[in-house]
């Protein structure tokens, strides 16, 4: 990656400040948006009322009553002076989650299409998929919804020109590079391979979303009788190491 120019800050609003690291999804400028994200909740001020990080921003919404514009944005300026967020790494707090799922079938309906786009056969696209250990970059689009990059270049395929109007919750998408995990059904022009029966959004729990931006997921083939089995888990269940 070429070293991209920023960050910068900008104003959103009257009550937001957004931190741009760059101007594209890319895994290093995501990374810096993460580190920045986590060493900001450490010293977060009275009068944020949310912080929002995405594939290659930060933004800050705040009551400008209780903290001043001003105040905010030399905080933010001291942060991005302190250190090269480029080189920063992962988060500290990032956790694992394994994650099951049934590929192909009524739960992959695309696997085939996907397989010929990427000239594998279909349990070769299953065992490059669930061996990789993706990073979710941000939540967005619909409640829970997690993107989570990236996969090898082979993925690298568009996403189709025309719509699906609804997939299910837990679809396991994969277009560009990513899968995108939805905890409701939405439309979508992403291709399902699989279906997982986690669900990061619940908002009738006391923590509505369970996976976070910089937590790390692997998927893990199951049959029909496992993925039956643990639809009746609690999904706490699959979360495996803390900060690994």
């Amino acid at each position: 990656m070429a070293r991209p120019e920023g960050p910068r800050i900008l104003t959103a609003g009257d009550m937001g400040i957004l931190v741009e690291f760059g101007d594209r999804y890319d895994p290093a400028i995501n990374a810096a948006v993460l580190a920045f994200d986590g060493e900001f909740e450490k010293r977060r001020p009275d009068g944020v009322i949310e912080t929002v990080p995405t594939f290659r921003s930060f933004l800050v919404r705040f009551d400008p009553l209780e903290l001043p514009y001003e105040r905010l944005k030399d905080m933010l300026r001291e942060m991005l002076a302190a250190r090269d967020w480029y080189q920063a790494g992962p988060p500290a707090r990032s956790r694992k989650w394994v994650l099951p799922a049934v590929y192909g079938g009524m739960r992959g309906p695309d696997l085939g299409e996907v397989a010929d786009l990427m000239g594998l056969r279909e349990d070769q696209v299953i065992d490059s998929h669930a061996g990789a250990v993706l990073t979710v970059a941000m939540l967005g689009f619909a409640p829970g919804l997690a993107y989570l990059g990236q996969l090898p270049k082979i993925w690298d395929f568009p996403r189709r020109t025309t719509l699906n109007p609804e997939v299910p919750a837990g679809a396991v998408l994969v277009a560009v590079r990513q899968t995108v995990l939805p905890s409701t059904p939405i439309p979508t022009g992403w291709r399902q391979i699989a279906r997982t029966p986690f669900r990061s959004f619940n908002p009738h729990s006391e923590i509505p979303f369970l996976l976070r931006p910089g937590d790390r997921v692997r998927f893990e083939p199951v049959d029909e009788a496992a993925y039956a089995a643990y639809a009746a888990y609690d999904m706490d269940a699959l979360l495996h190491e803390e900060g690994s």
